[in-house]
């Protein structure tokens, strides 16, 4: 039986927006759940405060995961955010806690045997993200955890530049990796999606966010893509 498999949202992005994908994956026989966040659960970390609220919420969802379908490891899908999130889950030195009180730590590499990373931004230059995506760089570089197959996808959809239409996607590039003029999803650059030592997928004609027009990672075709990774 495929192992059950956890969903985590993007930043500022809630569960219901990853209904249709974890259908999908029910379709293809994954037992799935997504970490059940609101928008507003994501407040207190805005303005490059720690996501400790995130962290305990996929902490949570993943015991009562492995709980609830008798299970001893999970695959996790982290979409955005998400990704730079579950390398800090899974890691073994401490994370410093909202406040910059309470150090918290999970470890939870041995629970995850397949994290799926859909249009990461993996590194960051903004000045907001860089405390966060840094400890996760420096502690826990590419595809850090040998007992867990990583897999990064990017989107290679709009080409920056510095006119009406890519205007966003060129500032969005720029703040991640350094450059604007380079292709990606219109939000994540393919280099900063993309991890060394990783299993690095990239994928035309997809958009960022499930709420974008069009086709993202989840819907049907890239799905086939990515969900073959799934264990």
């Amino acid at each position: 039986m495929p192992l059950p498999t956890v969903i985590v949202p993007g930043y500022l992005e809630s569960a219901i927006a990853y209904r249709q994908l974890e259908q999908s994956l029910q379709q293809l026989d994954f037992p799935t759940l997504t970490v059940p966040l609101r928008r507003r659960d994501w407040l207190p970390t805005i303005g490059g405060r720690p996501v400790t609220p995130i962290l305990q919420q996929l902490d949570l969802t993943i015991k009562q995961t492995l709980e609830q379908y008798n299970a001893t490891q999970i695959n996790l899908i982290a979409h955005s955010a998400g990704g730079w999130i579950s390398r800090i889950y899974m890691g073994e030195k401490p994370y410093l806690g909202r406040g910059n009180v309470k150090l918290s730590l999970w470890k939870g590499h041995p629970l995850i045997a397949t994290l799926i990373t859909l249009g990461t931004p993996h590194i960051s230059q903004e000045r907001w993200t860089r405390s966060n995506l840094d400890f996760v760089t420096n502690n826990y570089p590419g595809a850090f955890y040998k007992n867990v197959n990583y897999v990064c996808v990017a989107g290679k959809t709009i080409f920056g530049q510095r006119r009406r239409g890519s205007w966003l996607a060129y500032s969005s590039y720029q703040l991640t990796c350094g450059k604007g003029d380079t292709w990606g999803d219109g939000i994540t650059p393919i280099e900063a999606a993309h991890l060394e030592g990783a299993e690095n997928l990239v994928i035309e004609g997809v958009r960022h966010s499930p709420r974008s027009p069009g086709i993202w990672y989840g819907s049907p075709e890239p799905l086939k893509a990515w969900a073959q990774y799934l264990i």
